[in-house]
């Protein structure tokens, strides 16, 4: 499965240190997987639909799966941060 990142979320993992870098990589790799591992939820409210987040320790991930023009499906990977004023 195809993964891509948008700048704001490779910007935010790439400042991240070497340990934790390692850790949410992992949970990425999890989400390519089918069902997808790790504590996943559906977000609500200013969202847009089938948008998910993945909690990983005290960060949170979030992502949506989209769908190529040839029908192929991929992971977009919007914005990875801290819990506490993440959601703002």
């Amino acid at each position: 499965m195809r993964i891509d990142y948008t700048r704001i979320a490779a910007k935010s993992i790439n400042s991240l240190d070497a340990g934790t870098k390692r850790r949410i990589l992992i949970g990425i790799t999890g989400l390519t997987e089918i069902p997808p591992r790790g504590d996943i939820k559906l977000l609500q409210g200013g969202y847009p639909e089938k948008t998910f987040r993945l909690r990983i320790g005290k960060y949170r991930l979030i992502f949506r799966y989209k769908n190529d023009d040839d029908g192929s499906r991929f992971l977009i990977v919007e914005d990875v941060g801290l819990r506490g004023n993440f959601y703002d």
